[in-house]
């Protein structure tokens, strides 16, 4: 996402929970590139780290005009007779409170109504809102309904203020999720039930999500897309 927002003309600031060399490699891809990148540690569950990134976002120089609420975890694989509360506790904390936080201050700064020039948010929500995912992780799916039904409050309280909220809701995409919720083979499993027959690529809901930033969708808002090869 990062990469491909850079492309599209976007200065970029990529946040990291822990993985800084992988973060860093991003912002230096782009670089690379002609673009304009930093990179900054932050926990999105915690207020102060969120305001952190906003304050390191302000001194860019560049009004803030996107943001992609892209943080999140899954809490693993259990059934709900099986869950763990602590656990809850800091899926809820990242993937909701976290996007909420987030949220909050983009739209302090990019609201007409606080004098901003308008702007997009991106949620990253997921296919699971719909599935529920049963026997997996019906937790980390009803997070993402929290953020469905944000996108599209959001949508409907800021449109008149400058401000598109938008959401994708990926299917089973390529990414190190999987297997840092222990299943790396998790895709190549489940693909053989994707109407396309397929996982889906990082770079495929990478494309949605510029789109939803750019003038091109300039009229789509409180839209969940769905980014799952028809699952």
């Amino acid at each position: 996402m990062a990469l491909l927002a850079a492309k599209a003309g976007f200065t970029i600031l990529v946040t990291y929970a822990t993985d800084a060399a992988g973060a860093q490699a991003v912002v230096d891809s782009i670089r690379t590139g002609g673009g304009h990148a930093d990179c900054v540690q932050a926990d999105v569950a915690d207020e102060g780290g969120v305001s952190h990134v906003f304050a390191t976002a302000d001194a860019m120089g560049v009004p803030l005009a996107s943001l992609i609420n892209n943080a999140g975890i899954t809490g693993g694989f259990s059934r709900v007779d099986a869950i763990d509360a602590k656990m809850l506790q800091r899926l809820l904390a990242i993937n909701v409170a976290g996007s909420f936080l987030c949220a909050r201050e983009a739209v302090r700064r990019m609201s007409t109504r606080h004098g901003g020039r308008g702007g997009t948010i991106v949620n990253n929500s997921s296919i699971a809102a719909k599935l529920g995912s049963p026997g997996e992780y019906v937790h980390y799916a009803a997070t993402k309904g929290a953020i469905d039904s944000m996108t599209v409050g959001l949508a409907r309280e800021v449109g008149a203020e400058g401000i598109r909220v938008n959401a994708v809701a990926p299917g089973l995409i390529e990414t190190g999720i999987h297997a840092a919720s222990g299943d790396p083979g998790r895709v190549a499993r489940l693909a053989p039930g994707v109407p396309m027959g397929r996982g889906g690529t990082p770079e495929e809901v990478a494309e949605v999500v510029v789109w939803l930033m750019s003038p091109a969708a300039s009229y789509v808002t409180g839209a969940v897309v769905p980014v799952g090869g028809g699952r």
